[in-house]
């Protein structure tokens, strides 16, 4: 449980300097700027070099996929309904449909379902939810970030962005070894993905910017901690008849809280940052809450 106590560790830390006046009121856009060209890709290299591949991986790495689609079909609706500005309706897609399904997920499955089933949880990961941030994800944000974009703008977005490009190469190195200096390097690297995410969240975190978000972050918050979980799990135990441990491992990932790459990518694509901030810090300590509800709802299915 070491990686959740860090959790709450660097968000306070991030409060911390920030109320401190200690560094810059745009910190952490250097953070970020880090994060998504430095430790994400090594973080990417890293695991999924040398993943080998078969026919049940296919419906854990299909749910990131499924939750983002239908959350943002979702809030889209809803968005047009309540008449939210474009840049919010980005923001909530960007973090309500996507999981933290590493650096809380996994060490969850670990707590509620042992050791053996972490792999389940870095397959839907780095197969899954980071796949869709490179791909859907900065489709959304280019859109939502300036109301309309070209093909041609958001084909070259996604080309270029760095975690693609690192999943793109590990995947066509999985048959070389990579020299143990390599992957202590890679190991280093990718470790500072999330203390340094969670500051960054931190230093933006301002609970006074709730006053007159309290219905977005509701819906939000809702959509990803209740429906979408539950949506998924009658895709799955009903529709599809997919049961054992496996499937209610993959479901229970679907019930994190949301993810912190999706937030840095809408914040550096200005899609309303005091909501995203807002949507990770509430929802993170929430999402502790329901986590073991969901757990103990799974057993009895």
């Amino acid at each position: 449980m070491s990686n959740v106590v860090l959790l709450f560790l660097c968000l306070a830390a991030g409060v911390a300097l920030r109320a401190s006046g200690r560094v810059p009121d745009n910190a952490h856009l250097a953070i970020n700027g880090f994060i998504i060209n430095i430790s994400l890709p090594a973080l990417i290299l890293l695991q999924i070099h040398g993943i080998q591949f078969h026919r049940e991986l296919f419906f854990p790495i299909l749910m990131p996929w499924l939750m983002f689609v239908g959350v943002a079909t979702c809030v889209w609706l809803v968005g047009r309904q309540l008449r939210l500005a474009v840049a919010t309706t980005g923001a909530l897609i960007l973090t309500a449909g996507l999981a933290n399904t590493s650096f809380v997920g996994v060490p969850m499955i670990e707590s509620f379902y042992g050791a053996r089933y972490m792999a389940i949880g870095l397959l839907i990961d780095q197969l899954g939810t980071y796949l869709v941030l490179s791909t859907l994800g900065i489709a959304i944000a280019c859109l939502c970030s300036r109301g309309s974009a070209s093909m041609s703008e958001v084909a070259r977005r996604i080309a270029t962005f760095p975690p693609l490009i690192a999943l793109v190469l590990a995947l066509v190195l999985t048959p070389v070894a990579y020299p143990p200096i390599v992957n202590e390097i890679l190991a280093r690297l990718g470790g500072t993905l999330a203390p340094l995410a969670l500051v960054s969240v931190g230093l933006q975190l301002r609970l006074g910017v709730l006053r007159g978000r309290c219905t977005p972050v509701a819906c939000g918050l809702g959509v990803k901690l209740v429906l979408a979980p539950l949506v998924l799990a009658v895709i799955y135990l009903k529709l599809l008849g997919v049961t054992g441990t496996e499937a209610h491992v993959t479901l229970f990932e679907s019930a994190m809280g949301p993810q912190i790459g999706g937030a840095i990518v809408a914040t550096q694509y200005g899609l309303d940052p005091p909501l995203v901030t807002l949507m990770v810090g509430i929802g993170s300590v929430v999402a502790f809450l329901t986590l073991p509800i969901w757990w103990y709802a799974l057993q009895t299915l």
